[in-house]
C-alpha cells in the first residue's frame, strides 16, 4: 500500500524516469507513504491503472511528456471513472507551458508547472491532511539545486545493470532559441559539486557504467566540466560510457587536454548545432561562432575517438 504512487509511461523499458525520483526523494517524511511505478506507452491503460490502483493510492502523481501525452490521456481518463476520489497530479514539459484548454489537463484534480520537486511534497501534504489547494493550477519556481535532495540512490540495482541512467549537474539553458521550450528554463542552476560527485561514486560502486547527463550545455562552465572530467578519469574503469550534451564553439585548450585523454568510444557528445546559417541564427535567436564549431568539430574529429552526435534545424543551399 501506498498514500502516493510517482509514475510514467517511458518511450521504452530501458529509459529511467529521473523527474521521478525527485519528485519522490523530495517527498521527505512522505517518503515512507510513497511508491514509484514505471510503465511504458507500450502497455495498455487497463494494465497501467490495475498497476496504479494495486497500491492502494489517494494521490497519484503522472509526468507528462511529449512521448506519453496520448497514452497518459487515456490511462487518466480510465482512472478517474474507476476511481473518482483519487487526486490525480500532473507535470512535467507537456502541461508546463500550455493548461488552459488540454483535455488531459482538464481531467486532472491538479497540475504542476514548472520543476516540481518541492511544489509535489508541499501538495501532498497539504492533501493528506484535508487542506485541499483552491486552484487547480500549481506554478513552481525553479528550486535551488542545492536544497534539493539528490536521487541516485532511488535507481535499483536492476536500473543500473539494465537501464539507461539519467544524471544531471546543472539545470537551464544559456540560450533563447526561439524554437525551444528550454529557453524559457533561465537561469542556468548547477548542482553544489561536492555531495554530487559523492553521488557518482556510489554509483560506480553500485556497478553503473553508463551515464546520461541531461544538462542542456556541459560545457558552459568549462571549470565544473573539467572538474566532473577529471571525476571520471581518476575513477576509470573498463566500460566506462559517458554522454553529454555540448555547444559547438566552446571547447577551449583545457577541455581538449581532458577529452583527449578517454579512450576511443568511451566519450559521446550530443552537440546543438542548430544552424550554420547566420540568418537562421538570428531569426531563430541562436549566437554561434561558426568559424570555432568547424575547429572544433574537426579537432574531435581528427584527434579523439569522440563519437559526435548532432542534428541542423537550417542549413541555406550554395
Amino acid at each position: 500500500m501506498a498514500d502516493i504512487v510517482l509514475t510514467t509511461l517511458n518511450a521504452k523499458y530501458p529509459h529511467c524516469a529521473l523527474g521521478l525520483r525527485y519528485l519522490l526523494a523530495n517527498l521527505q517524511e512522505l517518503e515512507p507513504r510513497a511508491a514509484l511505478w514505471e510503465g511504458d506507452i507500450h502497455q495498455q491503460p487497463l494494465e497501467v491503472v490495475e498497476q496504479i490502483l494495486s497500491r492502494i493510492p489517494r494521490i497519484v502523481g503522472l509526468g507528462v511528456y511529449i512521448w506519453n501525452v496520448l497514452e497518459t490521456r487515456a490511462v487518466v481518463s480510465l482512472l478517474k471513472r474507476v476511481r473518482p476520489e483519487v487526486d490525480v497530479v500532473l507535470g512535467g514539459p507537456e502541461v508546463s507551458h500550455e493548461t488552459d484548454g488540454q483535455e488531459l489537463a482538464g481531467m486532472a484534480d491538479y497540475v504542476i508547472a514548472g520543476e516540481a520537486d518541492l511544489e509535489f511534497a508541499d501538495l501532498c501534504r497539504a492533501l493528506l491532511t484535508g487542506q485541499r489547494p483552491a486552484g487547480k493550477l500549481i506554478v513552481a519556481a525553479p528550486p535551488d539545486p542545492g536544497a534539493l535532495r539528490l536521487p541516485y540512490r532511488l535507481y535499483r540495482d536492476e536500473d543500473l545493470a539494465q537501464r539507461m541512467v539519467y544524471v544531471e549537474s546543472s539545470r537551464g539553458c544559456p540560450f533563447h532559441c526561439e524554437f525551444c521550450l528550454s529557453s524559457l528554463d533561465v537561469p542556468v542552476r548547477a548542482f553544489p559539486l561536492e555531495p554530487l560527485l559523492k553521488e557518482f561514486e556510489g554509483l560506480l560502486e553500485r556497478g553503473l557504467r553508463r551515464f546520461k547527463f541531461v544538462d542542456r550545455t556541459f560545457n558552459l562552465e568549462i571549470g565544473r566540466s573539467v572538474a566532473i572530467l577529471d571525476f571520471f578519469l581518476n575513477h576509470w574503469t573498463p566500460g566506462l560510457f559517458l554522454h553529454f550534451e555540448m555547444i559547438p564553439d566552446h571547447f577551449p585548450r583545457v577541455l581538449r587536454e581532458r577529452v583527449r585523454r578517454f579512450p576511443a568510444g568511451s566519450l559521446q557528445f550530443e552537440v546543438g548545432l542548430q544552424t550554420l546559417d547566420s540568418d537562421v541564427g538570428e531569426r531563430i535567436r541562436r549566437r554561434q561562432d561558426n568559424a570555432a564549431a568547424e575547429e572544433n568539430f574537426r579537432f574531435l574529429r581528427e584527434e579523439t575517438g569522440v563519437h559526435v552526435v548532432y542534428g541542423l534545424v537550417g542549413l541555406k543551399a550554395h
